[in-house]
Formats: C-alpha cells, structure tokens, sequence
C-alpha cells in the first residue's frame, strides 16, 4: 500500500478538469531528462487510454538514449514546431507542467503557456514551486515526477488502465532520476511501486540497458578525456570535472553524451560531493551538475552560489561567466562549506 502523500483536494480538483477536458497538453522543461520525458509520456500513455487528445511539447530535443521510449516519436519539439505548438498550448482545455518548479524552466514556451486560458496544473518534486498554476502537487521528497505521475493516476481510480508502454515511461524517469536507484531511493515505497509496474510487463534489465549501455564510442573517449582531467580536493572531500564547448567538439558530442558523468568522482574512496562544470552549446552559459553522498547538501550550494537548487544529493545550476570563474565560484563554495563536506555521516 501506498501513502496518501497527494492531499484529496488535489487529486478531486483535477478529477473535475479530467471529466470535462478534451484537449491536454503536458509541457516539461528546457534540456528535458529521463523523469521530464518519462513523466510526460507516462501520463500521455494514460490520456490516450481514456480517449483524451493529448500532445506532449517540450522546448527542445532529449538524448538519444531516451528515443526508444514508447510514444517519443510523437513529442514536439518546441524549437522544431514552435506555431503549430503555440496552436495546440492555445486551444488546450488543461494544461499538465510536469517536473519544473519555475516557469522560466519551459525557457521560449512561457510565454504561450502563461497566455493560453487552459486550466493549469504542476506536478513536480522540486524545492519552492512558483504560483503560475491553478493545482499545484509539488512533493520534493518523492524521488521522482514520474512516481508522483503513478501516484495520481492510482489515486484517481486508473491503475488497472496503466498500459506496458505507460509503466515502462515510468519506471524509466524514476530509474534516471535517482541514477539508477543509487540516491534519492531509500523510501520502500519506491520498490513497491516498481513492483506494480513489472505486473504491467515492464522489463527492468532491458530498460537499464537501453538507457546506460547504447551509448557511442565517442562518449567512452569523452569520459576518459574528462576523468584525465578531474581535480580532487582532499581537504573538502570533493572532486570536479569540465568540459568546455571546444573539448566537446573535438569528440563529436552529442545531447546526452556526458549524462552520469558527475556521478563517476563519487566513487573515489572518501569523496563525498562531486560538481561537474559543462559549457552550454546553445546558450553562453555553464550548466552546473551536482551531487553528493551521505547528509552533505548538495542543493544549498547550488542554491547560494549558482543560482539553483534541488535535492539533497541531486542538485543544478547555471553560472554566466567563463569556465576559469566557475572553478573559482566552486572553490569559494568549498571552503564555505568545508564544516558540511568533512562532517561524518
């Protein structure tokens, strides 16, 4: 048995919605990952189950590894199909803001999103949720929007109509987010729901392997490239990798090439938070990946020093400025913290 963590209030304000809407939209957020693209097709599956017209946009393209997903061939890319997108955002009867807390995270969609009279519901795990939806279900000590995705649709009656390709979204974007179960899972009910989804068909193994063993050749020799490069800082317990935009064209980078990677430097005996520093392609910034091990918080130092946030050992940034001064940023933050990294337990 599951908890009821979504207050009943929810769960009926949205059934009214549900009843009466024909056309839903689901939105998630810029550089969409494993939980914002699993979320989203896990609840499409669903809608298209109850004969709702439901359409999936996002502001720009998702990994490769995540293309085998039942249902990814139909998401639009905001970026790709921006007017016919703004159509259907326009003539939505619910509008479903999935794994984002900010509406600046759905980047050049905000605009239509906030313009279009569709009743508008969050539905997301991260810390301080924003006031620009009517139903906000905003729990950030659930793993994963994808296990608050599987939460809702059970608590409105719907289990039995959880189809294979459903569940295996699902598993999916909870799987990714919590890196495989190895943080962020230590809540039992995580394991009961995955139980739930294998009834459903839903094989675990080829899931894994479709999602951490199909990547190039080139991301092998981009990892190796980094990992020469990392800088371990004994005193604090810590460990950073980079990757400027001119190391990731020299080895054919692609969008998703580096995932995992700042999770490799906690696996150095007594390194307890790991920062990986990676210049964004499209956009004259750094984006900020952090995470931890233990009770070390990696979301307040995104919070304090680069402008982000998230879980306790899951967190992100974003720093404007060169690679040179993100490293100084980051050592400044470290010596801040200091008393937290060289804490035990």
């Amino acid at each position: 048995m599951l908890t009821k963590v979504i207050e009943q209030s929810n769960i009926d304000h949205f059934v009214k919605w549900f009843e009466r809407a024909e056309k839903i939209v689901i939105v998630s957020h810029v550089g969409p990952d494993g939980d914002a693209i699993g979320s989203s097709l896990g609840l499409w599956h669903f809608l298209n189950s109850q004969d709702k017209i439901a359409n999936v946009i996002v502001p720009n393209a998702f990994p490769d590894f995540l293309k085998w997903m039942p249902g990814s061939k139909d998401v639009y890319l905001y970026d790709h199909y921006k007017e016919y997108a703004d159509q259907l955002i326009a003539e939505a009867d619910v509008i479903c803001c999935l794994d984002f807390n900010a509406i600046h995270r759905i980047d050049a969609m905000e605009e239509a999103v906030l313009a279009s009279p569709a009743r508008k519901i969050l539905i997301d795990h991260h810390l301080h949720p924003e006031d620009f939806c009517k139903i906000i279900i905003s729990h950030p000590g659930i793993s994963s929007t994808s296990e608050l995705v599987f939460r809702l649709i059970c608590r409105m009656g719907y289990f039995s109509d959880i189809s294979k390709e459903g569940a295996e979204c699902i598993y999916t974007g909870m799987m990714t987010d919590t890196g495989g179960f190895t943080y962020n899972s230590n809540n039992r009910e995580i394991y009961f729901i995955i139980s739930e989804l294998l009834s459903k068909g839903v094989d675990k193994d080829a899931i894994y392997r479709k999602v951490y063993n199909t990547y190039s050749e080139s991301r092998l020799r981009l990892m190796g490239y980094v990992l020469s490069q990392m800088k371990v800082y004994p005193d604090y317990q810590a460990a950073l990798i980079s990757l400027t935009s001119n190391e990731q064209s020299q080895f054919e980078y692609t969008r998703g090439d580096s995932e995992g990677f700042v999770n490799i430097p906690l696996s150095i005996k007594g390194i307890v938070f790991s920062c990986f520093l990676r210049e964004d392609t499209e956009q004259p910034m750094i984006k900020v990946s952090l995470r931890s091990v233990g009770t070390f918080p990696c979301n307040q130092l995104a919070s304090e020093f680069f402008n982000g946030g998230g879980h306790l050992n899951a967190s992100g940034g974003e720093f404007y400025g060169t690679m040179e001064e993100a490293k100084i940023v980051l050592e400044q933050a470290l010596e801040k913290f200091k008393p937290l990294l060289n804490a035990k337990g």
